[in-house]
């Protein structure tokens, strides 16, 4: 298994910035990928974010096994967050978010009523590991291009407040991993997901543990898709979708590594369909 590490400079002064701003909020918003919802959220999010309320969005949940995402769904609010499950590409699921974040707050607002303080903005710190969407769903919830989305982990690298209708007002920050994956199945799935950057990792090495994944857990998928033998080891059936996506080298040989890119493309983007990578705790 590879020994994927990824925190670039950046991150370190995001966290730093993050620290200082937290009392500035009162609620965190904290976007997860609903294909693997405890992997690709950050540990620190939870010291950082102290006693502050909190709301979890289980983005891209288009793209994940709808049974798991139940699951995952229930396992969060058992915890005590506040949890909304929702398509920030199409805008599924945005119409509750500003009800919710205000149900979250209602103990500060009913604070802020008996002070005399009517309407103030409730100031949501929207968090989140790299790639999980974060300018997406919030030019979707803004109604407008407020942040800079890029397909790539790293695109927003400072902070950014965005004031909308409804009471809310948004500070956007850069997404941050953590120093050290304990778990490498963590940093390899965050890997395929595109959480980390691509030009870090052996995309051969990954795709054979994504395989290996897929036959154990999604049998007959690939076959499906590429038109192939799953039975095979791992490179042939790497060689055999670059047969069939015509990705060849000279010499006859199959570009492998394209093929990878393939793989991983249609896994990202859904067309193998709907696959959670992790189920809750027992």
């Amino acid at each position: 298994m590879m020994n994927i590490q990824w925190y670039p400079g950046h991150m370190t002064k995001a966290k730093r910035m993050m620290q200082e701003d937290i009392k500035l909020i009162d609620i965190v918003v904290e976007l997860l990928d609903a294909r693997m919802p405890l992997g690709s959220k950050n540990p620190d999010i939870d010291s950082l974010a102290g006693q502050k309320y909190r709301l979890i969005l289980l983005n891209k949940y288009d793209l994940a096994d709808p049974k798991a995402t139940k699951e995952w769904e229930n396992y969060f609010k058992a915890r005590g967050y506040f949890v909304v499950c929702l398509d920030s590409r199409k805008n599924a699921g945005m119409k509750i978010i500003t009800d919710t974040i205000r149900e979250a707050c209602k103990e500060k607002i009913e604070r802020d009523r008996k002070r005399g303080i009517i309407n103030r903005p409730l100031r949501a710190m929207v968090v989140g590991i790299p790639n999980v969407g974060k300018s997406t769903f919030i030019n979707s919830y803004a109604k407008k291009a407020c942040a800079k989305v890029g397909n790539k982990p790293g695109v927003t690298k400072g902070k950014q407040w965005i004031r909308l209708g409804g009471g809310v007002e948004l500070l956007d920050t850069p997404g941050i991993l953590w120093p050290k994956f304990e778990d490498q199945q963590v940093g390899m799935r965050l890997a395929y997901i595109g959480s980390i950057n691509d030009t870090i990792v052996d995309k051969r090495e990954l795709a054979f543990s994504f395989i290996d994944f897929m036959k154990n857990n999604y049998c007959n998928t690939l076959s499906e898709r590429y038109n192939i033998d799953e039975s095979k080891d791992n490179f042939e059936i790497l060689s055999d979708i670059a047969f069939e996506r015509k990705c060849i080298l000279k010499g006859n040989e199959p570009d492998v590594d394209k093929a990878a890119t393939i793989l991983f493309d249609d896994f990202r983007s859904g067309r193998l369909g709907k696959i959670t990578l992790e189920l809750p705790p027992e």
